[in-house]
């Protein structure tokens, strides 16, 4: 894995909010591996490249909102020629219910704007998702409010288990080893 991007929107107001798990789960690996992402702006966003394991990897938070993640994937991406299966995308997932975290690699985007505008920017579906998941409200026309809102109290603390256990992984990830990882990540224990 050369690009792991977190999908989330920028500005105080979106901290905290289910649409930004994305932006969570690279902050909580950042901290974890003690490193400090920085604006870039050639590449609309925040970001960092690490070596860990002899595997040199991007870290990316875009700064273009949700909708338009693509155009800083894509700038990114094609700068180092990273390939579209060397991309995960860390994003809130409606269809899975807070506490639960799955990793896949294309297949359909559900309707998430920021996975359909990372999809048209670089042409392909083929990119790994690490979807944690955010539930749902129930109606369509609640989605929005519901994903720019903070998850209610119960909620957050299944987030940050999806979160946790997750992060498990990222020696798996950073190594390419995302079948180990999806059988760790989706093993019950």
């Amino acid at each position: 894995m050369k690009l792991i991007v977190g999908l989330g929107n920028p500005g105080k107001e979106y901290a905290g909010t289910r649409h930004n798990a994305g932006f969570y789960w690279i902050d909580r690996l950042a901290e974890a591996l003690r490193i400090t992402l920085r604006s870039e702006a050639r590449f609309y966003g925040i970001a960092v490249r690490i070596q860990q394991n002899n595997q040199e990897c991007w870290l990316l938070q875009p700064q273009t909102y949700m909708n338009a993640s693509g155009r800083a994937v894509i700038a990114l991406s094609q700068f180092y020629k990273i390939h579209p299966d060397e991309i995960m995308v860390v994003h809130d997932e409606l269809e899975l219910l807070p506490g639960e975290a799955k990793l896949k690699k294309g297949g359909g985007l559900g309707g998430h704007k920021g996975l359909k505008d990372i999809a048209a920017n670089r042409g392909t579906q083929d990119f790994w998702r690490l979807r944690i998941g955010i539930g749902h409200p129930g109606e369509r026309s609640a989605v929005v409010g519901y994903v720019l809102h903070p998850p209610r109290k119960e909620e957050a603390q299944l987030i940050e288990q999806a979160v946790e256990k997750s992060l498990e992984t990222w020696p798996l990830i950073v190594q390419s080893d995302c079948q180990a990882a999806m059988l760790k990540l989706h093993t019950k224990t």
